[in-house]
């Protein structure tokens, strides 16, 4: 009895690995290195390839660009300043903003020296780099209250109350609408009237007015209570402005 075993596959006819005349050719270690740069792409070193060549209508991997890279880095820790500037010659502008020109770095650090002042590159990728004299601490500290200024933006915030709100509610909305306008928001108070309260508005009124005086100290009314349909309206601005 002749037992027929299933034909083994190579594998080249493994799913995936494609036909011999598609694989590229096999090169050793050195052949890959003694090739011209611009005929080897570089592979990840996960794939244990140091490179093969390119062939026509391949296009290769693009290598890291560190110059980018450390930019990017450099941005994050902030401009350079004083010594830090390395490249010479910078075009520099005086601590009264007057333009002095293309100067060496070296005579734009003793400028700023006599001055009692820095020397920060303002603008990194002009060539020459442009560098100002200025008192770095105090730049750093006006554009952190900059940005804490633009990171908030004024809000409507809405408390509401009805006619017949107890006391109590109406301190809890209080509270919470002084929160509000510690935030810098501005805050409508409205106050909603059903059924049969449209016929006692003195009501509403009267609470409304409740709320206005008792964040009067934190607030001033932009837009004094009016009816607008079924509502009683009011809105009240922070006294003081967060910048």
């Amino acid at each position: 009895m002749v037992v027929k075993y299933p034909r083994k596959r190579s594998h080249y006819q493994v799913r995936g690995r494609g036909r011999p005349e598609e694989r590229l050719p096999s090169r050793s270690r050195s052949q890959i290195l003694a090739l011209p740069p611009e005929d080897v792409k570089r592979r990840s070193r996960h794939t244990g390839l140091v490179g093969v060549p390119i062939h026509k209508g391949e296009q290769g991997i693009r290598p890291p660009d560190r110059d980018r890279d450390r930019d990017r880095q450099q941005h994050d820790r902030g401009p350079r300043i004083n010594e830090q500037i390395r490249i010479s010659p910078v075009r520099l502008i005086g601590a009264d903003g007057q333009m002095l020109g293309v100067v060496p770095t070296t005579q734009a650090l003793d400028l700023a020296r006599e001055a009692q002042l820095d020397l920060v590159e303002v603008a990194p990728n002009e060539r020459p780099p442009v560098c100002r004299i200025l008192d770095y601490g105090k730049h750093r500290y006006q554009q952190s209250r900059k940005d804490k200024t633009k990171a908030h933006q004024q809000k409507l915030k809405e408390i509401r109350v009805r006619p017949k709100t107890g006391d109590h509610d109406v301190d809890t909305k209080v509270n919470q609408a002084r929160k509000f306008l510690e935030h810098n928001d501005k805050v409508l108070v409205n106050v909603v009237f059903r059924g049969r309260e449209l016929q006692h508005i003195e009501e509403g009124r009267r609470i409304i007015d409740q709320v206005l005086e008792k964040l009067a100290d934190v607030s001033k009314v932009e837009k004094p209570p009016s009816m607008e349909g079924k509502r009683m309206t009011a809105i009240l601005t922070p006294r003081t402005s967060k910048v």
